[in-house]
């Protein structure tokens, strides 16, 4: 991924947050992944870390249409998914896509529903789904913008990530073509290695 491409992107995130009346922190914590695909128009995400807690987390994502966050789970993980503004599709799974074609239980908005496994859930603005350990997940906006929320336990991002395309990596490389406007949670990890 090119730089001036994560510049880009965080400004656009920026512009979409202010319009919606959403404060950042001092000083957040930036993440823009392709999901290591080279592909962020049609695979990829802008994330703000507001609170990394050893108990909890809270995120604050931008996508925009034709933006997929391809499937994945986590082992350790438990998560709300909220949209704060727009409209998502989030797609789920009972265990990998494959081999669970079942109907099981989860909870949107906070009331138990019954689905089947590969089903879409359409969420608009205010609306939550509540993903727990296991359950495979995608999801994209269908409005041209959209604003998430991530709330959860504790995050592991490198550790509990668990994509179905092997060729995922969480963090993207990137190629440094301008200077940075922000330093990333992978600029960060990087230094730290």
């Amino acid at each position: 991924m090119k730089r001036s491409q994560i510049n880009t992107s965080i400004q656009e995130a920026k512009k979409c947050f202010e319009k919606h009346y959403w404060t950042l922190p001092p000083d957040p914590k930036w993440d823009v992944t392709d999901f290591g695909l080279g592909d962020f128009d049609n695979k990829g995400l802008v994330l703000i870390n507001l609170t990394e807690e050893p108990e909890y987390c809270e995120k604050l994502m931008y996508a925009k249409k034709n933006q997929r966050t391809p499937a994945h789970c986590h082992v350790k993980k438990k998560e709300d998914i909220i949209v704060r503004n727009g409209k998502l599709a989030v797609q789920v799974w009972k265990g990998k896509p494959e081999e669970n074609l079942i109907d099981f239980q989860i909870k949107i908005s906070g009331k138990w529903t019954l689905i089947s496994s590969g089903d879409t859930i359409t969420l608009n603005s205010g609306e939550r789904v509540t993903l727990v350990p296991g359950v495979y997940h995608e999801f994209y906006p269908l409005s041209e913008q959209c604003i998430i929320g991530e709330v959860s336990t504790a995050n592991d991002d490198l550790n509990d990530n668990l994509f179905l395309d092997p060729d995922i990596g969480r963090f993207s490389e990137i190629e440094e073509d301008e200077p940075a406007l922000v330093i990333l949670v992978s600029d960060i990890k990087n230094e730290e290695e």
